[in-house]
């Protein structure tokens, strides 16, 4: 699992042009971070994780929000934006019951995939420049880093596959170096040392500008509600959401206002854990704990950091395109699981939220008149198509119940059969 917050570390120092030692830094403070999470999850302290065998991580969708708002207000922004996220799903914990109903897997996977989809630009200026136009040296590491991405997937089994992305990753730097279509620079720096509090300055609190984040965080709350049950079930406890799923969300948001605080994301429990858990046949939440202290140490071993830092952009670029192309396909997903039919309301309110959320990406121009809060509103894919997935969900929803039982009424009367209806 520790795949995941190296590429995603990589992700942000190369979207974000970051120096190698603040890359360096920002890889410490990732991988301290998951350990913690991971120990507090497995552990527990006072209604503080579910004591479950989880483990923690950057999430890939809220880190792809992170680099958007960096990209359109700044990193002190983003930064500010975790923490004012994190603070909102502590918040709204109390009426979990009712916000987690907002958010059923048609609104969900419209969110997932507008963000794949805005995010596959993203990575594609790791490999293009910001300027877009890519030197075909460029594109070449970054399409044989997603050849050697694919090759891991294929050839590896069981849990291994979830290495293929450091593996393509690797693959990519000795190829960069064999070939000469890159160069690998470790950052220098001293054996260990604690990652710097602050990366990006002292974090500014924008409410629109973090608007992508804090209706993503609330969104997890259904996302962690699954894995809960699902990850109880595993391991032989009876699922209890009422009591679990608030524990878990609340270690989410405590150690993510940390991560703010040393320039990371949001970090969540991730659902990679009911699929090893399930290949492995790990039901021990200690194993995790162990897990946690064992990502600690490598956070605190800072050459392992500074040598990751050294990755060329270009195969962080190739890699990035096999993630957010991979997010995209779990939003897919999840709107296959909403059962979408011809003659439902959930058939419009996936194309008109999904049309609300692509305008901005194929028309960037559109709402350059609009009021500031408006561009910032209209201008975000993701925010705009959440949003107008939840407005049409609750309104069409209506007429759905409203006509629900009329219909119900008439398909039943035609088998010939009496009802009392109250």
């Amino acid at each position: 699992m520790i795949a995941a917050p190296v590429s995603t570390v990589f992700l942000t120092a190369g979207t974000l042009r970051l120096a190698p030692g603040t890359t360096a830094s920002l890889l410490s403070a990732v991988l301290i971070l998951c350990g913690a999470g991971a120990l507090l999850q497995s552990l527990g302290v006072w209604r503080i994780g579910a004591r479950l065998p989880f483990v923690m991580l950057p999430g890939g969708a809220a880190t792809a929000l992170f680099l958007q708002i960096a990209q359109d207000h700044g990193t002190p922004t983003a930064a500010g934006s975790v923490l004012l996220a994190a603070a909102l799903l502590i918040a709204v914990l109390p009426l979990y019951a009712r916000v987690v109903r907002l958010f059923p897997p048609l609104v969900m996977g419209v969110t997932v995939l507008l963000i794949g989809i805005a995010m596959i630009r993203v990575a594609a200026r790791l490999v293009t420049g910001p300027d877009g136009e890519g030197e075909p040296r460029a594109v070449l590491l970054a399409g044989l880093t997603v050849a050697a991405t694919v090759g891991a997937y294929v050839l590896l089994r069981g849990v291994w596959r979830q290495t293929a992305i450091l593996t393509g990753m690797a693959a990519g730097v000795l190829l960069a170096v064999v070939t000469g279509l890159g160069t690998f620079a470790p950052a220098p720096g001293s054996g260990f040392s604690l990652p710097a509090l602050l990366p990006y300055g002292t974090p500014v609190f924008d409410v629109l500008a973090a608007l992508p984040l804090l209706v993503f965080s609330l969104t997890t709350l259904a996302e962690i509600t699954g894995q809960t049950v699902l990850n109880s079930e595993t391991v032989g406890r009876t699922p209890d959401p009422g009591r679990d799923v608030p524990r878990v969300a609340r270690a989410d948001a405590l150690v993510s206002l940390v991560g703010g605080l040393f320039g990371t994301s949001l970090m969540v429990t991730s659902a990679e854990n009911i699929g090893i858990g399930r290949l492995t046949g790990v039901r021990s939440r200690f194993v995790t704990a162990g897990a946690g202290v064992l990502l600690i140490g490598v956070g605190l071993a800072t050459p392992v950091s500074r040598a990751l830092a050294g990755i060329p952009e270009a195969v962080v670029g190739g890699s990035s395109l096999v993630v957010y192309a991979v997010i995209a396909v779990m939003g897919v997903e999840m709107l296959r699981r909403a059962e979408l039919s011809g003659t439902g309301t959930g058939t419009m309110v996936a194309a008109l939220a999904l049309a609300a959320g692509l305008l901005p990406l194929l028309t960037p121009g559109l709402y350059d008149g609009f009021p500031g809060w408006a561009r910032t509103i209209l201008g975000s894919g993701v925010v705009a198509g959440t949003l107008t997935a939840v407005l049409l969900t609750a309104l069409l929803g209506r007429f759905d119940r409203r006509d629900g039982p009329h219909d119900d009424v008439r398909s039943r009367r035609n088998h010939g059969k009496k009802h009392v209806t109250s």
